[in-house]
């Protein structure tokens, strides 16, 4: 059996009705697709998993592969917690307009409910529209009586957090706390392999045959942390040609890499990871690659997603002449 690679995969572009057309051209795809919300970068979710496009894996997909060669891929510590399945889902957003209010269930709701994993999330914003805010968690506190309420009285936004929001913010969402993308807003998001969403408030919007969509006001009820915190934003101190932390949990790992000079070397962080590493281009372009030296470097460019199997001992990168990555990772529990 070959040894795995750094792997890269086709984005699998999804069309929603808040859709723009800046992610055609964000990731260098011609010709630009009108409406598309979502490139799904890194996907096993069922119906939806990602096929690998370099190397001689070229055209299988990430649920074959993980069947082939598992912990080589996943980590075995990573494997004993979410077993044959690539625990995260990878994301660029593109919100030409407002999404829906919504809230994810837990682990445990999730599982008793749709015997899925939970979706724990986090967002990074690559760039914004002057006056483009985003929604996460409450302004005052309510009770699940309350939320009803507001609901049925299209009052609820009236108690949500609202943070207008620029290039280089990032947030924090773990399940349980309401939130929403705004338009305007294009974004990288990192969460659990989950697409279990419960859609609480959705502007009163209708389609073409004055239908509107599903919500889930009862569900999203008991799945719902209503606890206050004084902010939802992730403070962080930009480093240039460092590892900065932006998001950190049981279930991933994110850093910002911003690098200018030179070939920098980082290790594949084995003290505290035994897990693969992701790299999404948010800007320039980049030469990586492994300690194998068979292996071809790989050029990646603003759009792109890169993954280093758990094999992988060290990651080289060369920015041209420079670049700025997300590093996402499951860390040792």
């Amino acid at each position: 059996m070959e040894d795995l690679y750094p792997m890269t995969f086709k984005p699998i572009l999804k069309k929603m009705i808040w859709g723009g057309n800046a992610l055609c051209p964000f990731k260098g795809i011609t010709p630009v697709e009108e409406g598309v919300g979502e490139s799904w970068e890194i996907s096993d979710v069922k119906d939806n998993c990602s096929i690998i496009d370099n190397g001689f894996l070229n055209g299988k997909s990430i649920d074959e592969v993980i069947k082939t060669y598992g912990a080589s891929l996943l980590g075995k510590s990573t494997m004993e917690r979410t077993g044959e399945t690539f625990p995260l889902l990878i994301k660029f957003i593109d919100a030409h307009d407002n999404l829906s209010i919504q809230v994810h269930p837990n682990d445990q709701l999730a599982w008793q409910r749709h015997h899925s994993f939970g979706k724990t999330e986090m967002w990074y914003v690559i760039k914004a529209a002057p006056g483009a805010a985003l929604y996460s968690g409450f302004s005052k506190q309510i009770d699940p009586e309350e939320y009803v309420q507001r609901v049925a009285d299209n009052s609820f936004m009236e108690v949500l957090q609202r943070y207008e929001v620029h290039a280089g913010d990032a947030f924090f969402l773990p399940a349980g706390r309401v939130h929403a993308i705004g338009a305007g807003c294009f974004i990288a998001e990192i969460q659990q392999t989950s697409n279990i969403t419960y859609r609480i408030y959705d502007y009163n919007r209708r389609d073409a045959n004055g239908k509107g969509r599903e919500l889930h006001t009862e569900l999203a009820k008991d799945a719902i942390d209503y606890t206050i915190y004084k902010d939802y934003r992730s403070h962080y101190t930009p480093q240039k040609n460092a590892s900065v932390e932006l998001a950190g949990c049981k279930y991933f790992t994110t850093n910002l890499l911003d690098l200018d000079k030179g070939e920098a070397r980082f290790h594949a962080l084995k003290k505290c990871t035994d897990s693969f590493v992701i790299y999404l281009c948010l800007e320039g372009y980049v030469q990586m690659r492994d300690e194998n030296v068979l292996h071809d470097p790989i050029m990646l460019h603003q759009g792109q997603t890169l993954l280093f199997p758990a094999t992988t001992q060290e990651v080289f990168m060369a920015p041209l002449p420079a670049c700025k990555l997300l590093e996402v990772y499951i860390p040792k529990v």
